[in-house]
């Protein structure tokens, strides 16, 4: 059996040079390979970003990577705001579906409240919380 080298000291060339090979094995097998990123921000006049969501369309899918509103202007419905613009450019795109993750937490509420159904819930993480796992079929 070969040697297999373990580190704590993981470089981003290692991330990288791993996940080229993943990517290159997974796109060739998948009938669609075009990944379209999405940026949605709400800055101030200075251009320092106040809200915003960072998210790819892929196929029938956005998958929403981040979603985050400054303490300033939480409750004031631009959460709202961004993610329903983050679904209308889906659609513009031809995308049907929606798909994001969320810890206990952050929002889960807000993700019920504007529709989502929850797929999937990781318990006991990283220890005691739980991450939620949530799809929506835009209409």
């Amino acid at each position: 059996m070969s040697e297999y080298k373990i580190t704590k000291n993981v470089l981003e060339k290692d991330v990288e040079e791993i996940f080229d090979h993943l990517k290159e094995y997974n796109l060739s097998k998948l009938e669609c390979s075009e990944i379209v990123p999405l940026g949605i921000f709400k800055e101030d006049k200075d251009g320092k970003k106040l809200a915003g969501l960072i998210g790819e369309t892929f196929g029938n899918w956005l998958f929403i990577k981040y979603l985050w509103v400054s303490s300033e202007l939480r409750g004031n419905g631009i959460g709202s705001e961004v993610l329903q613009a983050a679904e209308n450019e889906a659609k513009l795109r031809g995308v049907r579906y929606v798909f994001v993750d969320t810890f206990d937490f952050q929002a889960p509420e807000f993700y019920l409240k504007h529709g989502y159904k929850q797929v999937f819930e990781l318990s006991e993480y990283p220890k005691t919380g739980k991450r939620h796992y949530y799809t929506k079929e835009l209409q």
